[in-house]
């Protein structure tokens, strides 16, 4: 899996030591735009910190998101994938069909128990809120799904996408994923992860941060300490 929009927050004391060391304003907060600055000197070259700031307070990047945005990509060519591309695209090998694609995919919006999409955990809960699925063709082989959700549980996006890449070339018929969704028993059929790229993360403003961060860790860390 790829990342263009990861967001992380890290715990720092105000740092106050002698010259020389991290950057600090006069209060003993980091520079943060020289601190990005010697993070991408020091970070292996698929890895950049574009920007940072200071952190309202209860803020955390996991618990206080509203809203997570996935894409993934396919080349349907029969003879594979854009070299230039395969680092973050499947080659799927068949023809696929965006209508089928799409009328499947939007069966399964809304609030829903997505258990037979999701890697179990004990204890855990796989009630999500998908709020987009589509599938657009970007040009003659390249097809890219856009996924939305309040969260996702644990392989839900793969497994989406390989149930409906096997509607989108025409060995399973369109009701087929609703079908799966509603049995509540985990498919076999899951993409493979490099086909995979978090885009974005949507965030509450930043008085609502600590509330919601408090909210989801009631519904979501005794799974996720499990």
């Amino acid at each position: 899996m790829h990342a263009t929009g990861q967001v992380v927050h890290v715990d720092v004391v105000p740092l106050r030591g002698p010259s020389g060391r991290l950057p600090v304003d006069e209060h003993g907060i980091p520079d943060l735009e020289r601190m990005c600055h010697r993070w991408n000197r020091y970070l292996p070259g698929d890895v950049r910190v574009l920007s940072a700031r200071v952190a309202p307070a209860g803020f955390d990047a996991r618990f206080s998101a509203v809203r997570r945005h996935y894409r993934y990509r396919v080349s349907d060519a029969r003879w594979g994938v854009d070299p230039l591309l395969r680092r973050d695209t499947l080659a799927w090998g068949r023809p696929l069909s965006v209508t089928a694609l799409n009328e499947a995919s939007e069966a399964l919006l809304g609030l829903r128990d997505f258990a037979s999409f999701c890697k179990f955990r004990e204890g855990s809960t796989t009630i999500r809120e998908l709020q987009q699925f589509a599938w657009q063709r970007l040009d003659a082989h390249l097809i890219e799904a856009r996924v939305s959700a309040d969260a996702f549980c644990h392989s839900m996006v793969r497994s989406l996408v390989g149930a409906l890449l096997l509607v989108g070339d025409g060995r399973r018929p369109i009701g087929w994923p609703a079908e799966v969704l509603r049995s509540k028993t985990r498919d076999s059929a899951v993409a493979p992860a490099h086909g995979l790229t978090l885009i974005g993360v949507d965030y509450p403003p930043d008085d609502e941060l600590a509330a919601r961060a408090e909210q989801t860790r009631a519904l979501r860390q005794p799974t996720e300490a499990s």
